[in-house]
């Protein structure tokens, strides 16, 4: 059996989400680690939080690999006594590597934004206008809906508590945009090419307003629900792509929402 890296787990991701289509701002790839250390298991997740730490050295996971880069900007200090300190001192203890796939994932073909059109039932799915890589995606519906009854299907495929309608009028829903995360300044882009409703994260009160303006319906499901379906599918890519090396690969599956519903 091949032996598996810290670095060939970041190249077999990089060949879904090259870091090149990652935005200037943005700060994917080996944030934590050895890049020759060995790996025998991967712990995939949307955030490394404290629960996921624990559970990837629960399972003896050597690297987690995760949708939202832990470091993302300039560190002035890693004090072991603040949250951010201490789960960068708990990480190298046990020799736990973390890689973060972002912007480049939310880009890629087959990426953040594919699987959420797939999920919402987009057929014909395309970036925006002529744009060769594009943060988000446009698609059609099968078959037309209401705003409210839209707003009810992203909810049961997305299986959330609720969404937030921002209704536009009275007028059927064809052709949608998607950017999961915090999409909304897409909203008028994708009106821009015809579509109808946008789905999103995130939606501020003015995006709100401006929506209604410009006649596009938005649902806005929450940052997290719009992102984690790529956890499943991202450990399932890696599953395929590294099954020769022996690696196991585990996946979040307990992770909710920092926001309830009271």
């Amino acid at each position: 059996m091949k032996k598996c890296t810290v670095q060939i787990v970041a190249d077999a991701v990089n060949r879904l989400a090259p870091r090149r289509l990652a935005e200037e701002w943005d700060n994917p790839g080996i944030l934590i680690g050895e890049p020759s250390a060995e790996v025998k298991k991967i712990f995939v997740c949307l955030d490394v939080l404290d629960e996921n730490i624990f559970r990837a050295i629960e399972l003896d996971a050597q690297i987690i690999v995760a949708h939202h880069p832990m470091i993302f900007r300039a560190i002035k200090n890693v004090r072991f006594d603040l949250p951010h300190g201490k789960k960068i001192s708990r990480l190298i203890k046990n020799n736990l590597a973390v890689f973060a796939a972002h912007t480049n994932l939310d880009i890629a073909a087959g990426g953040v934004n594919d699987v959420l059109a797939e999920k919402i039932g987009l057929v014909d799915v395309k970036n925006f206008g002529e744009e060769e890589f594009s943060l988000g995606r446009l698609g059609i519906l099968k078959t037309p809906m209401t705003a409210e009854d839209f707003a009810r299907h992203v909810k049961e495929v997305l299986n959330v508590e609720n969404v937030r309608l921002v209704n536009a009028g009275d007028f059927l829903i064809k052709k949608v945009g998607v950017c999961g995360g915090a999409g909304a300044e897409f909203i008028q882009k994708a009106k821009f090419f015809g579509a109808e409703a946008f789905v999103t994260g995130d939606v501020k009160y003015h995006d709100a307003q401006a929506a209604v303006e410009n006649g596009i319906h938005v649902v806005d499901a929450g940052h997290f629900a719009t992102e984690f379906p790529i956890v499943h599918v991202l450990a399932d890519y890696l599953r395929a792509e590294l099954k020769d090396f022996g690696v196991e690969i585990f996946e979040d599956t307990a992770a909710k929402d920092f926001f309830e519903t009271v």
